[in-house]
C-alpha cells in the first residue's frame, strides 16, 4: 500500500480520506502525532494517541466512506499548525453519515510530514469547572 505524506497541515484530510477508503487502519493511525488526543464525540474523555486513533476509526473502517474537507483556516507557525474545516464523512452510496465543522492543532511528524496532534472535529469541547 502507498505511504501517504501530507506535506501542508491541510493535506491530512485528505491523507486520512484515501486510507479510509482503502480500508487501511495504520494509514490512517499514521496521520496522527503520537501524542494526539482526538476529542469525539465531545462530552467523552479525548482518545489519546495512536491507539485512540484506532480506537476511533475502527468502527468507520468497513463502511470505506469519504471524508470531505473544506478547510477554510490555516495557520502555520513553526512545526505546529492551527487548521478549521467543514467536513462530511460519506457512504459509498452518497449517504451523508456526519458532518461539521472541526478545529485541529497539526504538528511535523518524524517522517517530515503533518500530522493532527489535537482533533476536535465538532469543534474543541466545553471547558467544565
Amino acid at each position: 500500500m502507498t505511504q501517504r505524506i501530507a506535506h501542508q497541515p491541510r493535506e491530512i484530510a485528505d491523507c486520512v480520506s484515501a486510507y479510509l477508503q482503502e480500508g487501511n487502519l495504520e494509514g490512517i493511525t499514521s496521520m496522527f502525532h503520537p501524542d494526539a488526543q482526538i476529542f469525539f464525540p465531545p462530552d467523552q474523555p479525548p482518545a489519546i494517541g495512536i491507539e485512540g486513533a484506532r480506537t476511533a476509526f475502527q468502527e468507520f473502517i468497513e463502511l470505506r466512506p469519504e471524508i470531505k474537507s473544506e478547510i477554510i483556516s490555516e495557520v502555520i507557525v513553526g512545526d505546529t499548525a492551527l487548521l478549521r474545516a467543514n467536513w462530511s464523512v460519506v457512504a459509498p452510496d452518497g449517504t451523508i453519515i456526519a458532518e461539521g465543522q472541526s478545529t485541529e492543532v497539526a504538528k511535523k511528524l518524524e517522517n517530515g510530514g503533518w500530522g493532527y496532534l489535537i482533533d476536535c472535529p465538532n469543534g474543541p469541547p466545553t471547558l467544565t469547572t
